[in-house]
């Protein structure tokens, strides 16, 4: 199962946190695609947050691990956390065995 985590102060959505895998083997045909939309979502949320938008963000992406901290987010790119936060839990409520939302309300 995949788990994500956003992160989030008293003002706004700053980062998300990604881990695992949305198959359970070799043969879940399902969870491959999701765990595919899952990571292309993920890596265009960060790609437009560090290349389009600019602003500067620790990333780390390791086996079954994606962690996008972004300092001093603009407003363009809190807009950006809230829209794949949005995605990610309309994905989530699709195939609530593949993906799982750690904290964060909707």
């Amino acid at each position: 199962m995949t788990s994500v985590k956003f992160l989030a102060d008293e003002k706004s959505l700053f980062g998300f946190e990604i881990s695992g895998h949305s198959s359970s083997d070799c043969d879940d045909l399902t969870g491959k695609i999701v765990c595919a939309a899952v990571s292309s979502a993920a890596y265009m949320a960060a790609n437009t947050i560090t290349e389009v938008v600019g602003d500067r963000a620790d990333i780390m992406v390791d086996e079954a691990l994606m962690r996008v901290v972004v300092k001093n987010p603009s407003q363009t790119t809190v807009k950006i956390l809230e829209g794949f936060k949005l995605h990610l839990y309309e994905l989530s409520g699709q195939y609530s065995n593949n993906i799982k939302i750690i904290g964060g309300a909707k």
